[in-house]
C-alpha cells in the first residue's frame, strides 16, 4: 500500500515524507487548495496535479504537517478523493467550501460552520442507507467554531442541504432549464422552516463516509449568496468568505487533537 500511487489523486504514501500528515483541508476548486498551501503552508511541496485534483503538503507554523487537497465539483467526485485520501493515511477532513445561505437573518460575506446535512445525494446512497445519519464530526466542529470565535468571523452553525445540483437541485430557475420537477418548487421554503441554514454539494456524503469509514469530518462554507434575496452569487463579498472559512479551517487543524 506505502508504495501504491492511487490512480486519481496522483500520489501515495510514500509521496507524503518522513512526517505524514493526518489531516487533510479539502476544497472544491484546485485555486483554492493552491491559495491555501501557498499562504499558510511552510515548506511546501506540490504533490500531483493529476486530472485537476491539486494537492500539497507541507507543515503549519506550529510544525503540524498537513494537506490541501482538491475534491472537484460535487459529491461522487469528493467520493473518490476522499476514499483515496484515507488510504493514504489521512484521518481528519475539513472541507472549506462555498454556500448559499437560506435564512435571512445569513448574510453573505459570513461563514456557515455544518452540524450536520440533510443529504439528497445519490454518491452518498452508495456509500450507507438514506437513513444513515450525515454528522459531522462534535469535537473537529468544535475546533472549527472556536477558530470562528478567536477571529472574530461572523459564523453560524446548523444543518446544511447538501444536494446534487447546483441549479435545480437549489432550486434556481434563473438557468438553461426554469421549468422545476413538481417536487422541487418550494424546497427552499421547506428547509427554511426546517431550520436548515445553506446549500452546498458535497458535505452530506462527505459526513456519511466519515461514519462509514471510521475518520472525523467537518465543514465551513463561506456565504457567497443569499439566496432568500437573489439566486446570484455576490462576487464583491464571496472573496471575504472564502478567505475567511479557509483562516477558520487553518486555525482549527492547527489546534485539534485527536486520539487518532
Amino acid at each position: 500500500m506505502a508504495n501504491k500511487r492511487f490512480y486519481h489523486i496522483g500520489f501515495g504514501q510514500d509521496d507524503l515524507g518522513s512526517s505524514p500528515p493526518s489531516i487533510a483541508l479539502l476544497s472544491g476548486d484546485p485555486e483554492r487548495a493552491h491559495l491555501i498551501a501557498q499562504t499558510y503552508f511552510q515548506n511546501v511541496r506540490l504533490l500531483s496535479e493529476n486530472r485537476g485534483l491539486n494537492s500539497y503538503v507541507g507543515y503549519l507554523a506550529n510544525g503540524r504537517s498537513i494537506l490541501s487537497a482538491t475534491s472537484g465539483m460535487g459529491a461522487p467526485s469528493l467520493s473518490i478523493v476522499v476514499n483515496e485520501l484515507i488510504q493514504v493515511g489521512i484521518r481528519q477532513i475539513i472541507r472549506i467550501g462555498t454556500c448559499g445561505a437560506i435564512q435571512p437573518y445569513i448574510p453573505v460575506g459570513s461563514v456557515v460552520i455544518s452540524s450536520a446535512a440533510l443529504c439528497r445525494q445519490g454518491a452518498a446512497n452508495d456509500i450507507a442507507p438514506v437513513e444513515y445519519p450525515a454528522a459531522a464530526d462534535p469535537f473537529l466542529t468544535v475546533a472549527l467554531v472556536k477558530a470562528a470565535r478567536e477571529l472574530k468571523v461572523e459564523h453560524y452553525i446548523g444543518i446544511t442541504a447538501s444536494v446534487d445540483t447546483f441549479y435545480e437541485g437549489q432550486e434556481r430557475t434563473d438557468s438553461a432549464n426554469p421549468n422545476l420537477m413538481r417536487s422541487l418548487h418550494g424546497i427552499t421554503e421547506e428547509y427554511q422552516r426546517l431550520n436548515i441554514l445553506n446549500y452546498e454539494m458535497e458535505s452530506g456524503t462527505l459526513f456519511k463516509m466519515a461514519g462509514v469509514y471510521n475518520f472525523a469530518a467537518a465543514a465551513v462554507c463561506g456565504v457567497v449568496a443569499g439566496r432568500t434575496v437573489s439566486e446570484n452569487i455576490i462576487l464583491e463579498q464571496s472573496d471575504i468568505a472564502v478567505r475567511n472559512a479557509i483562516a477558520i479551517a487553518v486555525n482549527a487543524a492547527a489546534t485539534f487533537e485527536s486520539d487518532n
